[in-house]
């Protein structure tokens, strides 16, 4: 969540110094932000507005994961309304007051993670998180919040008025796991959980109740049925690893904890480990992953080396003169993730190790 970066823009006095608060917390939250203001308010950490607010929204809205408004909320609004798509592919959008008082999740409340973003500000900086979602209002748990916090694609979005309408009202709910499918079930709430073997099996229980959910690794054919559903499909969640020679088995494993707790992703979640083939002669390693529980793929040097992607860091002259390629672990991570992988936590340095996390989908 937020790999892309978080961008804080602010167009008063006041309001730079709540956005300077606001980016210690996110600091404090693992989140990487930059923060933005005119020429005229800068200062040690302000990032120089060139255009106006406008203008600069039209030109980041798609390279953001979130933007953080310090200003009028209407302000943003027509900033955004002409960039609007879709619920499952605009950036978070949260507005805050100049003084920091109210917190207000404005747009991609649930997928996006608007939300959460809300509350992590309002929390650091002392304000009141405001979410209008009808879901949160009531203390239950949306379709695409619950996708979001799994890490799971929405396959048949069209799907979701009518299954979080289900869920507002009080209907009985379903959730059917297919498969070998296997999610933590404690962030599930407000859903009874089925499994079933195949799609076919899943409608039929679907048919039970008022609307239902389905989570799954496998197509599912999406036909005429009177019940509203939703498609959940799982995604591969990977874990990049690199070490030195003298790393541990519990500094892999710390680095491993580190990592997930940064990115806000459960160990039960993980597909697999990945790192480079050398490794295969480092008794730490193995024992490491072995101790996690996950399996451990071993990548050539040269089809890592073939990996070209926008998220990776730059790379190292150190670990291409040693083994022949500038990075291992997200590398690593990415070509072990599947179809159209992103990295969601970018490479992590702790005693010796290097961790990333990427996510994909199945072919």
């Amino acid at each position: 969540m937020y790999t892309k970066g978080i961008a804080v823009v602010a167009i008063t006095r006041r309001g730079v110094e709540t956005a300077l608060k606001i980016q210690q917390t996110l600091e404090k939250a693992g989140l990487n932000s930059k923060v933005y203001a005119p020429k005229k308010y800068n200062q040690n950490g302000v990032v120089p507005l060139e255009a106006k607010f406008g203008d600069f929204t039209r030109e980041n809205y798609r390279t953001l994961d979130a933007l953080v408004g310090v200003m009028a909320a209407g302000i943003i609004i027509r900033a955004v309304a002409p960039l609007l798509e879709s619920k499952l592919s605009d950036p978070a959008v949260v507005c805050v007051d100049s003084t920091g008082k109210f917190v207000i999740s404005l747009l991609s409340g649930h997928y996006g993670g608007a939300n959460e973003l809300a509350r992590i500000i309002a929390d650091g900086i002392g304000g009141t998180a405001v979410i209008t979602t009808a879901s949160e209002a009531m203390g239950k748990q949306s379709v695409d919040e619950l996708a979001r916090i799994l890490h799971l694609s929405i396959q048949n979005p069209e799907s979701l008025v009518g299954v979080n309408s289900a869920i507002v009202n009080g209907d009985k709910l379903v959730l059917v796991l297919v498969g070998n499918i296997d999610v933590p079930l404690d962030p599930i709430s407000c859903y009874e959980v089925k499994k079933a073997q195949n799609g076919v099996e899943a409608l039929e229980i679907i048919n039970n109740y008022d609307a239902g959910i389905i989570i799954t690794g496998e197509p599912v054919s999406i036909h005429k049925f009177v019940k509203p559903f939703t498609i959940l499909k799982a995604k591969r969640l990977v874990i990049g690893l690199g070490a030195r020679k003298e790393a541990s088995i519990d500094s892999i494993i710390q680095a491993v904890w580190t990592g997930l707790k940064l990115a806000n992703v459960p160990i039960a979640n993980v597909t697999s480990f990945a790192t480079v083939d050398i490794k295969r002669d480092s008794p730490e390693m193995l024992k490491a992953v072995e101790q996690l529980g996950k399996p451990l793929e071993f990548l050539s040097v040269d089809a890592l080396a073939s990996v070209n992607h926008e998220d990776l860091s730059p790379d190292s002259k150190l670990v291409q003169e040693k083994i022949g390629v500038g990075g291992v672990c997200e590398r690593a991570a990415l070509l072990a993730a599947g179809k159209n992988p992103k990295l969601l936590l970018k490479k992590t340095k702790l005693n010796g190790v290097t961790v990333a996390i990427a996510e994909g989908e199945y072919a």
